[in-house]
């Protein structure tokens, strides 16, 4: 008689986030997360009836502009800018490094 052994694996994280988790790990305001859904900035990963989805990388860029806003006191559009421009600048740099690599 042969044993089946099962191994518990905890589940996967989601790639995606709900919309009260999202605003609470950014501790960003309603009224700015629809600001930068208007804006075309941040866009839901995925809607279902009633929910909208966040990507894990939204939180991070969302704290960056947060933090950026409120430390220079800036609009929401300028910080918006810059953070492109910083996502831009590390995207072209580990381009770089690859290349160097080759």
């Amino acid at each position: 008689m042969a044993i089946k052994t099962v191994t518990a694996c905890s589940p996967a994280a989601s790639a995606l986030v709900a919309w009260s988790e999202f605003l609470e790990q950014t501790g960003t305001p309603v009224e700015r997360v629809r600001e930068l859904m208007e804006l075309g900035w941040l866009e839901p990963a995925g809607q279902a009836t009633h929910a909208v989805f966040f990507r894990r990388s939204d939180i991070y860029r969302t704290r960056k502009l947060t933090r950026l806003c409120e430390d220079f006191e800036m609009p929401c559009v300028a910080g918006t800018i810059i953070v492109d421009l910083l996502d831009r600048i590390a995207n072209l740099e580990t381009r770089l490094r690859e290349l160097e690599r080759r």
